[in-house]
């Protein structure tokens, strides 16, 4: 058994892997890290191995009690990846963007790949089906948009994600909810035909809080798995063992 762990800035997901079957999944404050996860260990006991990839910051002093349990295996920048890095400046590159791009090159082989994670920001990453990760693109993600329109006018209120009944707003709130939910729709329209234009035969996988909010509301056709960055430390866990 396998436990695998993403860690953000201020949550945690994690989900406990029988080979490449999730039996259960966890979503916890960064501050309770610890004890969750011995939690986790307790309840799950055959957990052998344990998989962490990290964009936030995560107290080293909270991995000596689990070390004691576990073979720890943390994802860097120094890792072995599937897929040759041609970004310009590696070393800014995301923890979370490089287990994506491993996950889409280890379970969507010899193919055009395009993984979009709408978080906290939305992030494009693409992978050609020579397995050459080439970047992608970052813009804020729904609640960050709501957020920012509350924080630098007077007046805007701090609103919910919700779903705009009409493209027309007809009262303030209205049009903040149209502007947010469908221009971030337009923007990753706008994205996947622009990728569509340059390269052909390729998946889009869509991952992310946001993944099955906009999943519905898309034309394109897509992968939407909201578990995508969790499945692919799996995988990568096993590209890994393969490897050493």
């Amino acid at each position: 058994m396998l436990l695998a762990i993403d860690v953000g800035n201020t949550r945690v997901k994690a989900a406990v892997f029988e080979e490449n079957v999730i039996l259960e999944t966890y979503i916890f404050k960064v501050e309770i890290f610890l004890d969750q996860t011995q939690n986790i260990l307790k309840k799950f006991p055959k957990i052998k191995h344990l998989i962490i990839a990290s964009v936030g910051k995560l107290d080293e002093h909270d991995l000596k009690p689990l070390s004691k349990k576990v073979e720890i295996v943390i994802v860097s920048r120094d890792f072995q990846f599937p897929f040759q890095n041609l970004y310009h400046t590696p070393q800014t590159l995301g923890i979370d963007r490089l287990v994506l791009a491993s996950g889409a090159t280890l379970l969507f082989r010899n193919q055009n790949r395009l993984i979009i994670d709408a978080g906290t920001c939305i992030t494009y990453d693409f992978v050609n089906n020579q397995n050459q990760y080439l970047g992608g693109a970052i813009s804020p993600g729904i609640k960050l948009r709501y957020k920012s329109m509350n924080d630098y006018t007077a007046k805007l209120p701090l609103l919910e994600t919700q779903n705009p009944e009409n493209f027309i707003g007809k009262t303030t709130a209205e049009s903040m909810h149209s502007g947010v939910i469908f221009g971030v729709i337009g923007e990753i329209e706008g994205f996947i035909n622009r990728y569509q234009t340059g390269f052909s035969n390729f998946t889009i996988i869509l991952t992310g809080g946001d993944a099955e909010f906009l999943a519905k509301r898309l034309k394109n056709t897509i992968f939407a798995n909201s578990n995508f960055l969790l499945e692919s430390l799996n995988v990568l866990f096993q590209y890994k063992i393969k490897n050493d």
